[in-house]
């Protein structure tokens, strides 16, 4: 049977067909969200693009736009959850099979929450003018509670970890990790207003100026500001030798190795010192040892004689047992003649790896945990900064890397030269030890301090105050570096401003949040108004 449409009536106004709205518009958003979060992950080390993170915010800001609160923060997490799956899959190493992929998930999953609540938040100050500028405040300030919880912290991925080189880099001597991570989200912002500007031209007005001005200035600031980074020597120079004495296995399995870990320091050790012999390299003036190579319970005389033979000071990291029983993970001043001195424990413990948060229920889910393991303890910042060869040496240790605090602390009492021993060979042929030398890279240029990173199985390696890398090794193989390095004893803008970047940027982004409600609430209230004195007439 055929079924006819009635024809209109005569006068009638010819009705056009409805358009229909396409039903999963939220599906490219969520696509949008999902590759924007992965080419994030893709500007980090080991990969040098660290371009690609401004273009993956503002990918990640077009998703946003024109949201509600709700809808935002599923693709903040989205994007947040995509980035941080394949960037913490060394996890998965360090824990092993037994535990399975639910602590990677979980963390993935938790940390994923900032970046959709920063999302949400958005919404709220789109409306304000300037809105890429307090929408990059925003993004930033979140990342502030992401080094307190959970779990005391957890600050890997902070965006300023992306750029280890490149344009935004030097912003680092001026407002260190957080100012360069506000550039970097302020480009990518303001690229994506200007875009949407673009797409129209009748729109091409004084708010796409200041879009343009939001992608341009931090790129040309940063661009401006690489003469002054200062690489010379202040105080004079220092040979500095590291040793990589290897690991034969990754993860908890390393436990066990404590014994294998010191022969191998030791063994190479004493290649490197037949080729000072040798002539084949210089002889250092410090020695520097990697994170826990071995473990000191009281007087240690092959360590003793070996720093000996060396006839120059060593600075040893070793799990330092208290009389107690307690173990500190530290780094020792070793004297050729007099033997251990100074000794700094690491502050920023590593969770479940150096202690365990809410041991009773973790020993709900673990087999691992038991009488016998017993937590680390934290050092109290004493003698974070030694004198060794003359010089004023800053020491902070593996994890510490990724917290502003210990590399600034050590350069305010007079650390000419910045030392970071790792071990990293829990996290195996992971990007993990990359991604930790992108965080020693940025802290050189922060502090305008050379850095030398001590790995027990890589990547160790000697990082100019510019932030390049000058000598490195590879990943599981016993070698050792020798290198010259500057001592300076300028202070940055940064180490001078201290954490007031940080919370000043964090006031800042609740002082635009707090604005971005009260035009809201104006908002709605002109439009309720509006629409009562309509149904009035």
């Amino acid at each position: 049977m055929a079924v006819t449409v009635a024809d209109p009536e005569p006068g009638a106004p010819h009705q056009p067909p409805p358009t229909r709205r396409f039903p999963r518009a939220w599906l490219l958003r969520l696509a949008g969200a999902l590759v924007s979060g992965f080419a994030y992950y893709l500007s980090f080390a080991p990969r040098p693009l660290w371009w690609l993170a401004p273009l993956a915010f503002a990918g990640f800001a077009l998703v946003l736009r024109g949201r509600t609160f709700r809808g935002a923060f599923g693709y903040g997490f989205a994007f947040g959850f995509v980035f941080f799956l394949p960037l913490l899959t060394w996890l998965l190493d360090f824990l092993g099979p037994d535990f399975g992929p639910w602590p990677w998930l979980g963390l993935s999953f938790a940390l994923a929450l900032y970046h959709g609540l920063a999302g949400g938040l958005i919404t709220w100050v789109s409306r304000l003018p300037g809105a890429p500028l307090w929408a990059a405040l925003v993004f930033i300030a979140l990342e502030t509670p992401r080094a307190w919880f959970p779990f005391g912290g957890f600050p890997w991925g902070r965006v300023a970890f992306s750029q280890p080189e490149g344009a935004f880099l030097p912003l680092a001597s001026i407002g260190g990790a957080p100012l360069v991570g506000l550039a970097v989200v302020l480009s990518g912002f303001g690229l994506a207003a200007l875009a949407a500007r673009l797409w129209d031209v009748r729109k091409l007005t004084r708010p796409a100026v200041f879009a343009a001005a939001g992608t341009l200035v931090p790129v040309v600031a940063g661009l401006a500001l690489w003469p002054t980074v200062g690489t010379g020597a202040q105080d004079g120079e220092l040979t500095v030798a590291t040793v990589q004495g290897n690991a034969p296995d990754i993860g908890l399995a390393l436990q066990g190795e404590r014994a294998v870990l010191r022969r191998n320091t030791i063994a190479e050790s004493e290649r490197l010192l037949d080729a000072i012999h040798a002539g084949k390299v210089p002889k250092p003036d410090l020695l520097v040892w990697p994170e826990s190579a071995t473990t000191v319970t009281g007087p240690d005389p092959q360590v003793d004689q070996l720093v000996a033979n060396f006839g120059v000071p060593a600075l040893v990291g070793a799990l330092y047992v208290l009389p107690d029983g307690h173990i500190q993970n530290s780094v020792i001043a070793w004297d050729p003649h007099t033997g251990p001195g100074q000794r700094y424990a690491k502050q920023q413990l590593v969770p479940f790896g150096e202690y365990v948060p809410a041991r009773k229920v973790a020993q709900l889910v673990t087999p691992f945990l038991d009488s016998e393991t017993v937590d680390m303890v934290p050092g109290d910042g004493a003698n974070q900064t030694m004198t060794a060869a003359g010089t004023e040496v800053g020491v902070f240790i593996c994890y510490e890397s990724a917290f502003d605090y210990p590399g600034r602390d050590a350069v305010r009492e007079g650390a000419e030269l910045l030392v970071v021993p790792t071990n990293n060979a829990w996290y195996g042929e992971s990007e993990m030890s990359l991604q930790q030398l992108a965080m020693s890279r940025l802290r050189a240029v922060e502090h305008g301090r050379a850095v030398v990173v001590s790995a027990v199985s890589g990547v160790s390696a000697i990082v100019a105050p510019d932030g390049s890398v000058t000598s490195s090794t590879g990943l599981f193989t016993a070698d050792s570096l020798v290198g010259r390095v500057p001592l300076r004893t300028q202070t940055t803008l940064s180490d001078r401003l201290g954490a007031w970047t940080e919370y000043g940027l964090l006031a800042l982004a609740i002082a635009g949040v707090a604005g971005g409600l009260v035009l809201r609430f104006r908002t709605r209230r002109a439009s309720a108004g509006t629409a009562a004195g309509a149904a009035a007439d």
